[in-house]
């Protein structure tokens, strides 16, 4: 909305106030004011939405004695603190975005449509955990049939782009100038599938420390406002050799937007936590992330730079599997960082931990900008 600002210099020429107006043409102005404000908004309105959560009982339910003992006694101080945090976050996000955004950018709008998606969806989960007093939700069959649903959508869109479909189709992996695969055809659906759901399912499993996911969630948004403004500058994005698309510099709005957002929520989530997020929120940005990742082209990247979202959700792969296979466990305890609970790290030293990894794998990952 304010960018439209920018068009009363154009009739202000001249004076004081056109040069003022005049920054808002700038993506970079426009991100950093999207980020400072989804930062702001939760400090603003955390309070409310809190208290708000606890006179409606929207509390956490904690897993029993009988699932696992030693974890209960470590996280049965959290029960009852309120959850669906998550409107919280992806609100700002929104709001931020629509206040910042250029409102003509198609990919601003899929990008705010799937986290507004799967906050409802996870919305819905979260809401049937807390009136049935379990960790069970949404079956897994349901969430994955809607989350496919959502996948699809998505694909259909950026294939229908005239500017953007033939990228759409083409698979980029890092150090390599050229797409690996120049035309996936029928399987651009099942690999923007797994990358959305993917990312969205890893970010939800993250979410399980306070300020675990929120923490690491920063580090991965200011890395795709990087890339998504890299590849919607042509200047930028020939000098270091990657897809250039121009409706992709809009997102690093979003993008910051995003990682002020989880700031935000960070000064409510972090430990001890008043707030958690909950599938209201992890779902969403999986989600989203998943979208700018494929908007640029540097959805392998995502690999890299969600480091810890993968390591979490391969923690709960293995697992599984292992015991299936062998009966025999990895790990303590899945995901990754309740193994490192049982093995006696403190809360607090899990979550920075992690969040240290997660700047490094951020690094690493804007790295490959210049090694092609």
């Amino acid at each position: 909305m304010l960018y439209y600002l920018f068009q009363l210099s154009e009739w202000l020429h001249g004076s004081t106030l056109a040069k003022a107006f005049h920054v808002f043409q700038y993506i970079s102005f426009r991100a950093m004011g999207a980020g400072l404000t989804a930062f702001l908004l939760p400090l603003l309105f955390g309070k409310k939405v809190i208290r708000r959560l606890i006179v409606l009982k929207i509390g956490q339910p904690i897993r029993t004695a009988q699932e696992v003992h030693l974890l209960h006694t470590l996280h049965e101080s959290k029960e009852g603190t309120p959850t669906m945090g998550g409107i919280l976050l992806i609100g700002s996000v929104i709001l931020a975005s629509l206040f910042w955004a250029r409102p003509t950018n198609p990919f601003v709008w899929i990008t705010l449509f799937t986290g507004a998606y799967l906050s409802v969806l996870g919305f819905f989960d979260d809401y049937l955990k807390v009136t049935k007093k379990k960790s069970d939700g949404i079956s897994s069959r349901l969430k994955f049939l809607l989350q496919t649903c959502l996948a699809v959508i998505v694909t259909f869109f950026f294939l229908l782009i005239p500017s953007f479909s033939t990228q759409a189709e083409a698979l980029y992996v890092p150090f390599l100038k050229e797409p690996l695969i120049a035309h996936l055809g029928i399987a651009t659906f099942f690999f923007y599938l797994f990358v959305i759901v993917g990312t969205s399912n890893a970010v939800n499993i993250t979410d399980g420390l306070d300020g675990l996911a929120a923490g690491c969630t920063v580090m991965a948004a200011i890395a795709y406002a990087i890339f998504t403004y890299v590849a919607g500058n042509l200047k930028v994005a020939i000098y270091l050799e990657v897809p250039h698309n121009s409706y992709s510099g809009e997102l690093a709005v979003v993008s910051m937007a995003l990682a002020g957002g989880a700031m935000g929520f960070l000064w409510w989530n972090c430990h001890p936590a008043r707030v958690f997020m909950g599938d209201t929120g992890s779902l969403a940005i999986g989600g989203m992330l998943g979208v700018l990742a494929i908007s640029c082209k540097q959805e392998v990247v995502l690999i890299l730079v969600g480091g810890i979202f993968v390591a979490e959700a391969l923690s709960v792969i293995l697992q599984v599997a292992s015991f299936k296979l062998t009966g025999r466990r990895i790990f303590k305890m899945s995901p990754l960082h309740h193994h490192f609970e049982l093995s006696g790290w403190k809360e607090s030293s899990v979550t920075v931990r992690f969040w240290i990894m997660a700047i490094i794998f951020g690094i690493i990952g804007l790295a490959t900008l210049k090694l092609r």
